[in-house]
């Protein structure tokens, strides 16, 4: 049974308000780089940033590589 894709607003509202966290890494299924922005804090945030960018661009893929893209 295929999985339900990531929701774009789901992800960027995770990382709008947690993405210093990387929160929305975890939803997303990207449970490595996620581990990765908790324990340096987003990159400083300029991770976190690149990915809202990303994410509102339309750019931002999940673990399988799928865009999520605004419904």
């Amino acid at each position: 049974m295929p999985e339900k894709p990531s929701d774009w607003t789901t992800t960027l509202l995770l990382a709008i308000f947690l993405g210093g966290a990387g929160i929305h890494r975890f939803y997303v299924g990207k449970n490595g780089s996620g581990i990765l922005m908790l324990l340096t804090g987003g990159g400083c945030g300029i991770w976190a940033l690149i990915d809202i960018i990303s994410i509102v661009s339309g750019r931002f893929t999940d673990a399988d590589g799928n865009v999520i893209q605004k419904n």
